[in-house]
């Protein structure tokens, strides 16, 4: 089986797309991705990287075109939940800690649920931990341990880990994915990701 992994960040508005995208791929493929919290501030830290708004800001048309594409993405996958968050950009440490806390207790899946319908299609400032606790409880978690338990230092350390190791395979944002080795970056590489995992699977 090829190994594939999708590396996000519940901050990025592409990461939540591609998350919506990839239940099909795995269909097709029958892979199955391993879904690795980073955080895309850290990676941006590490790498000199900048968020889109930031980098391609003083570039005339340039945040137009990305925008035109994103909405060519929503409308050719069907995304017809998505909203653009009002308080986009959200620090996201709280949830990306709490993302390795519902990893490491086989929860990431209805964690991930939860945290991308509250953060993008019920926006809400996802990054007040008054916020985050009430919103978990609506999705029906115990948000009291999963708060908690992302306050924990191995916990901490692990985020710090996978930031790390992101960085030193090359990443320099969200959302990447590797099948295998590869490194694919953005929502627009899914197709050559599909691809990728059938020529090694072949």
């Amino acid at each position: 089986m090829v190994k594939c992994e999708f590396l996000f960040d519940f901050g990025s508005p592409n990461s939540y797309l591609a998350w919506k995208v990839l239940p099909g791929i795995e269909e097709r493929t029958g892979v199955r991705f391993d879904y690795v919290p980073v955080l895309l501030g850290g990676i941006f830290k590490a790498t000199g990287n900048s968020s889109p708004a930031v980098a391609f800001a003083g570039v005339k048309g340039k945040m137009a075109y990305e925008m035109l594409e994103m909405r060519r993405f929503i409308s050719k996958h069907g995304l017809t939940a998505f909203k653009m968050n009002p308080h986009f950009p959200v620090n996201t440490l709280h949830l990306m800690r709490g993302a390795i806390f519902a990893r490491q207790q086989n929860l990431l899946p209805a964690y991930m649920d939860a945290v991308m319908h509250h953060m993008w299609e019920e926006p809400k400032k996802m990054d007040e931990p008054d916020v985050i606790m009430a919103a978990l409880a609506e999705s029906g978690l115990d948000a009291s341990a999963i708060l908690e338990g992302a306050q924990d230092a191995g916990v901490k350390a692990a985020l710090l880990e996978n930031t790390e190791k992101a960085v030193a395979r090359g990443v320099f944002g969200a959302p990447s994915f590797f099948v295998g080795d590869e490194l694919f970056f953005g929502k627009d590489r899914l197709s050559a990701v599909e691809e990728e995992i059938l020529a090694q699977s072949a």
